[in-house]
């Protein structure tokens, strides 16, 4: 997949009519099936054992420069890019495109109890962000905009309403990039349309898992689904359909 179309047109991609990019891009450009607009994918980088950083945190980087590029292309073709507070604050990104053609999606922060402060680079420069927050507050962090979205019965923060929130705005390619418990909540949720697991060629034997899911007794309620293999040299990119289903 990283040969010759390694910087794709964003705006003509999904018009392709072959090429390895289009199987694997064309279902953002999807009729919606939900109710709420959008089409929401999630993305994560794992070692062959299931981990996505160490006991401390360090994640940079499992996957090699293909999925860093893949990574990029995801946030050219999608609206808004969701990462949870302990990414920000583990990673401090910038989540902008800089590896492929397209435009910066707006970048969008989930922090119920609006512990992160506002030194990180995502409040400070780049394209626009937004800070996700369970209950109303200042509308300003930073140059963030903020956005009240109350929480779930669980405790959590509003998923559901942040992807109708996203989408009122015209918002409606989502891109959940991570970490591990941001897009487990969204698995969990059954508010996923894909999901890309990158496995690269690495054992840890410790470390932070992939996902934190409900714990299941028996291994027929484990969540089956069907599967595309794509190679991203030296990883394999794994495109699952889930059409919203939870576990």
């Amino acid at each position: 997949m990283d040969g010759a179309q390694d910087d794709p047109d964003w705006q003509a991609l999904h018009a392709r009519r072959d090429g390895p990019l289009l199987g694997l891009f064309a279902p953002l450009f999807a009729e919606p099936s939900a109710a709420d607009g959008c089409i929401v994918i999630g993305r994560l980088a794992q070692t062959l054992d299931g981990r996505i950083a160490t006991l401390s945190g360090n994640s940079q980087w499992i996957g090699g420069a293909g999925d860093l590029r893949h990574t990029h292309r995801l946030r050219a073709l999608c609206d808004a890019v969701v990462v949870g507070a302990g990414t920000v604050r583990a990673d401090d990104p910038l989540l902008t495109t800089r590896l492929c053609t397209g435009p910066s999606p707006l970048r969008v922060v989930l922090d119920s109890g609006r512990r992160l402060g506002t030194d990180y680079k995502i409040f400070k420069e780049g394209p626009p962000s937004l800070l996700i927050t369970a209950e109303p507050g200042d509308p300003r962090h930073g140059t963030a905009d903020t956005l009240a979205v109350g929480r779930e019965e669980a405790g959590g923060l509003n998923l559901p309403a942040l992807l109708g929130a996203l989408s009122a705005r015209g918002l409606t390619r989502i891109f959940v990039e991570g970490g591990g418990q941001t897009v487990s909540r969204f698995l969990a949720a059954g508010l996923l349309d894909r999901l890309h697991v990158t496995v690269a060629p690495m054992i840890l034997g410790s470390g932070l898992p992939a996902f934190d899911l409900p714990e299941v007794a028996r291994i027929e309620q484990g969540m089956r689904f069907t599967w595309t293999c794509h190679p991203l040299d030296p990883d394999v990119l794994f495109d699952i359909a889930l059409n919203r289903r939870a576990p």
